[in-house]
């Protein structure tokens, strides 16, 4: 792949997580905390919210690894549900960088 094809595909995907994390901001925010549903695990599991995101990060990150294990036995999943699982799993690293950038900012 050439610069350019992979600009675009980089481009593009920004775009779709910028899109999710937003529409599922109402889902997930509470009192208008961006952050608050990792802080109430962590409560929940007396660990920090960066523990409980990598607990929540987890489950995508082994449906990843069973997608790519299926690739080296020959199957391919669509398109649409690799990208499901990239976004969710990019979208939960800018989330950890949120919470580092708020716990160097108190």
């Amino acid at each position: 792949m050439n610069n350019e094809d992979f600009e675009k595909v980089f481009n593009v995907q920004v775009i779709i997580c910028k899109r999710l994390l937003i529409k599922k901001n109402e889902d997930y925010a509470r009192g208008g905390d961006k952050l608050s549903n990792f802080k109430s695990a962590a409560g929940l599991q007396r660990c920090t919210p960066e523990r409980a995101l990598q607990g929540m990060m987890a489950k995508h990150q082994v449906s990843i690894n069973d997608m790519i294990t299926d690739l080296d036995n020959g199957y391919c999943a669509s398109l649409d549900v690799w990208e499901e699982k990239i976004n969710d799993a990019l979208n939960y690293l800018f989330l950890l960088k949120a919470l580092l950038v708020e716990r160097t900012d108190k």
